[in-house]
């Protein structure tokens, strides 16, 4: 067989027999799924098991593992020569495959494939399409497109190949609960040929209340701070690679400086760790030295992070803020 699917999952209830049933309604067969299952009490196991389908090779974990120690089980397990990672809630359409065997055959020396895709709900609902992707990113552009978010980028809908995803060791299991991980990963596996893109939506990638959501705040500024060693390497790297981070670089650390203060203004202070919005900006300026910018990095001056500035220095504020976010949960900060 040529490709491998590999799906780890701990619990995926009824979204996992839809992401399986689509995975094994491919119209291109030449394919096995790896299930790396994490202890699964919810009936995952045995309801594979009871497929009795030979194209699913079940891993099962002898002890309950960390997501980190779940997906990190992946280099080490045997793997055929193309590979993609789907999250449990997600969906491939019938010509995923098939698309993705066309784009090898257009661009054999590309180091990741990858599609355009859907956001689809809780239920399966489509929200949008992802934001449209040239049939081609070198490595200096798919760099770009991260850092200022011109590109949608999840951990589904990736394929590799296995001997190349080895190579640079796997997901990053050293970011907690993987936040940033699979960025690292695709830039590593694109700076060996590039990425390819299939025109049409293959995929489904499913929004909701996950890791990102859910982490506490310490592990999602870790992971941002451990993202940004990553760059400062890859800034160091090059001089093409130095040159897009110093002009984009402002852009990421922007974009997660507004959305991850608007994140703590919503988290009551007993579960912060003792972080507040101002310590936080410090942090990110801290980044922004390591990455060289800090001459042009001002988020100081954004009105939004002024807000949440304000809003965080006053217990009532900070308090109003948190009843109005219960009742008109979309952000205004």
């Amino acid at each position: 067989m040529k490709y491998s699917i590999i799906l780890p999952v701990r619990n995926g209830g009824e979204y996992v027999k839809a992401c399986v049933n689509t995975i094994l309604s491919q119209t291109l067969q030449d394919f096995n799924l790896l299930v790396l299952d994490n202890c699964s009490t919810d009936g995952t196991s045995e309801w594979l098991t009871s497929l009795q389908n030979e194209k699913i090779i079940l891993f099962p974990a002898d002890k309950p593992l960390t997501i980190e120690e779940n997906w990190g089980r992946i280099k080490d397990i045997s793997k055929n020569e193309f590979i993609t990672l789907i999250g449990h809630d997600d969906l491939l359409y019938p010509d995923f495959l098939e698309n993705i065997e066309n784009l090898i055959k257009a661009f054999p020396a590309a180091g990741l494939y990858h599609s355009q895709f859907h956001f689809i709900d809780a239920d399966g609902k489509v929200i949008r399409s992802s934001k449209p992707m040239p049939a081609f990113f070198t490595f200096n552009e798919l760099l770009t497109g991260f850092l200022t978010q011109s590109v949608d980028s999840m951990g589904t809908g990736y394929v590799m190949r296995a001997k190349d995803y080895d190579a640079v060791g796997g997901i990053p299991v050293k970011y907690p609960n993987l936040l940033f991980a699979d960025f690292e990963l695709w830039l590593s596996l694109a700076d060996k040929g590039g990425m390819a893109v299939a025109e049409s939506n293959c995929f489904a990638f499913r929004v909701h209340n996950g890791t990102t959501g859910t982490s506490p705040d310490v592990k999602l500024h870790k992971a941002l701070e451990l993202y940004v060693d990553f760059l400062v390497k890859q800034k160091n790297d090059h001089k093409e690679k130095e040159q897009i981070i110093a002009e984009h670089a402002n852009q990421l650390l922007l974009f997660y400086c507004k959305g991850f203060c608007h994140r703590l203004l919503r988290t009551e202070q007993s579960k912060r760790n003792g972080i507040t919005v101002n310590s936080f900006i410090n942090q990110t300026k801290s980044l922004a030295k390591k990455l060289g910018i800090e001459k042009t990095y001002h988020p100081e001056n954004i009105p939004s992070i002024k807000m949440a500035v304000l809003i965080d220095s006053s217990k009532i504020l900070r308090s109003l803020f948190i009843l109005v976010k219960k009742i008109y949960p979309k952000p205004f900060v």
